[in-house]
């Protein structure tokens, strides 16, 4: 009932606001549109689909290495081979309210799918769901943490299992999902060790859930690794947050620190584009790099050549063709009302919702595509344990020094 009473005061405030915008567009900036010709050249759409798609970034942009572009180009390419228009949004601004301005003109362009990436669309999810039940929402790594946070508002005790999260948005038209990061990280973790590393750092952006589930689980991949090696009092961790996503002149001194004076030989860029910091600071003393979210070495690399060891990703292209093929063939009851946590769905490194890029990783006699291969299906089988809990460090033999944050 809350939630209906929202979505009506929203909808008409909706109409006072695209009257007095007159559809200008100043809400977002319409970036591309693509209609997709089939292989034949017609031009049409596939038989049975009435797909109208579109993207609307967070607070970043398509080329920001990282989940934008990894959602636009999967968002893209699926359009493409299936016929479907597809067109993305940018809003003006990082705050709710542009984001929300986005999906209006997404939808007043006609959209009826509209892909969503990042924790930061939960307050479209809360505020437009309702305003739009013929869109179907598909949000990429937004909890019902996030949901009720946005929904609840002032009062929100940050514990969701507290609260009914269905109360605070339309669950007939929205799917989300988040991702198993420890997995992914424990993975780069471990990599790292067994290739040699011993000295490790860790660089998150702000300390949100997904970030602190990347660091805990390379901080359990690197111990486990250590343990094998018989080497866990040779081994130690930096730890530190930037607090926020992108790299500067602080966070840069940082790490020049920690390459330079402390002798940490990779750090792990946890956090969009704060990588530019770690790989600034990296080229200055033969260092490495450990990317996220995407395969993020073609612009790590950019830096210099080889500085990135592997990269911790998730697995936003599998659910970006899943999904979309899944509507398109009438299952969206499938995931109607549905908050996914991802992970690991075979022993096939690149069927998993977490992984690590296979053609990018650095691998050596330490660490092989065939050790990693067996380390994806004893994760699977669960041989490997590896742990969600967010409230506190992981207990380790390794050292581990937590800085708390720079900002």
């Amino acid at each position: 009932m809350k939630r209906k009473m929202i979505a009506m005061f929203l909808a008409a405030a909706m109409t006072f606001s695209l009257t007095a915008c007159g559809g200008s567009g100043n809400a977002t900036d319409k970036q591309t549109s693509a209609k997709a010709e089939e292989s034949g050249g017609g031009g049409e759409e596939t038989s049975g689909s009435d797909i109208s798609l579109a993207m609307i970034t967070d607070s970043g942009d398509i080329t920001d290495q990282s989940f934008n572009q990894t959602t636009y180009e999967a968002c893209k390419a699926w359009a493409e081979a299936n016929g479907v228009d597809f067109t993305y949004y940018k809003p003006d601004s990082d705050s709710d309210e542009a984001r929300n301005a986005s999906v209006d003109q997404a939808v007043a362009g006609g959209a009826n799918v509209i892909m969503m990436p990042g924790y930061m669309f939960a307050a479209a999810v809360v505020a437009q769901s309702d305003l739009y039940p013929d869109v179907k929402f598909v949000a990429l790594d937004v909890s019902a943490g996030d949901i009720c946070e946005k929904g609840v508002g002032e009062g929100y005790d940050y514990n969701p299992d507290n609260w009914d999260v269905t109360e605070y948005y339309n669950t007939d038209n929205v799917y989300c999902c988040t991702y198993q990061e420890e997995i992914s990280g424990y993975m780069a973790g471990y990599a790292a060790v067994k290739l040699g590393y011993k000295h490790l750092g860790f660089l998150g952006g702000m300390s949100v859930p997904a970030v602190t589930r990347f660091g805990y689980g390379y901080v359990q991949g690197i111990n486990d690794a250590a343990k094998e090696l018989g080497i866990a009092g040779e081994v130690e961790v930096e730890y530190v947050c930037g607090g926020q996503f992108y790299g500067d002149a602080d966070i840069t001194g940082a790490m020049d620190t920690w390459y330079g004076t402390k002798g940490v030989e990779v750090v792990f860029a946890c956090g969009g584009g704060i990588f530019t910091s770690a790989a600034e600071a990296a080229v200055k003393t033969g260092g490495k790099v450990i990317g996220v979210d995407s395969d993020q070495a073609p612009i790590i690399d950019q830096t210099q050549e080889g500085l990135t060891v592997t990269s911790a990703m998730k697995g936003l292209s599998t659910t970006v063709n899943t999904v979309l093929t899944d509507i398109q063939d009438g299952k969206w009851s499938d995931y109607a009302g549905k908050i996914d946590n991802l992970g690991m769905v075979s022993e096939t490194p690149e069927e998993n919702f977490v992984q690590l890029p296979t053609a990018s990783t650095q691998w050596g006699d330490g660490f092989t595509e065939e050790d990693y291969k067996t380390l994806v299906k004893a994760i699977y089988n669960g041989e490997v344990k590896i742990s969600n809990d967010i409230s506190a460090m992981p207990a380790t033999d390794v050292k581990v020094t937590d800085y708390g944050s720079i900002k």
